[in-house]
């Protein structure tokens, strides 16, 4: 399987650019907090099914999402393979997309993540092991993201979808370490490192409302 590549998230990005932008008006707030180099993990709430590419079209560097298998469909499948982006098994122990996922980090890449695992609530109120592991292991700080939209459904041609045209606000926070300065990989130290990321993501999830009015 061909590993993912920094040219085909560009292409993805710049995919995501004109899409997002030309379906809805995303604004964006505190992209200067993502680091310029070396390896970042993108973590994001999901409660809309254009969480990824909305982050993809507004993120100051290319993204490669981890995404659920279910989504590589029919033409999707070489499709989203060739923007840069990861399949990964959430019913089982992906090894592929864990090596894939750790691969983007070593080369300095920007790995994306939806800590909740599948599109709900949004609020970060219960977190997957994967976001601490890869943190932990690939020695990368964690950018919060908030994708806030318009919650009204009037507008809205597709559930799950804000209105088109309508205000979307990506709101990035300050980068965090995960870890707890020990290099521990235990479980334990897993575990304590979700903990402390959930306070983080739910910390600046609530800011960001408290900013955008959202």
């Amino acid at each position: 399987m061909t590993a993912p590549t920094l040219r085909g998230a560009a292409v993805g990005r710049g995919i995501g650019i004109g899409l997002m932008y030309g379906l809805w008006k995303p604004r964006v707030l505190g992209a200067w907090r993502v680091p310029v180099s070396g390896p970042v993990i993108l973590a994001v709430n999901h409660s809309h099914m254009i969480d990824g590419p909305m982050l993809m079209g507004t993120a100051p560097r290319p993204v490669h999402f981890l995404i659920k298998k279910e989504a590589f469909v029919g033409p999707l499948d070489p499709f989203l393979r060739g923007i840069g982006q990861l399949k990964v098994d959430r019913a089982s122990a992906d090894r592929t997309a864990i090596s894939n996922a750790l691969g983007v980090l070593a080369d300095g890449g920007v790995l994306g993540i939806f800590p909740e695992g599948t599109r709900g609530e949004g609020d970060f109120a219960s977190l997957r092991a994967g976001l601490s592991y890869f943190a932990v292991r690939g020695g990368a700080p964690i950018v919060p993201v908030a994708v806030l939209g318009s919650t009204e459904r009037r507008g809205r041609l597709i559930r799950g979808l804000p209105p088109l045209r309508g205000r979307v606000d990506v709101v990035f926070g300050d980068p965090f370490e995960a870890g707890d300065g020990s290099g521990r990989r235990t479980r334990k130290a897993l575990d304590e490192a979700t903990v402390r990321i959930q306070e983080r993501l739910t910390a600046h999830l609530e800011s960001a409302r408290r900013f955008t009015g959202r």
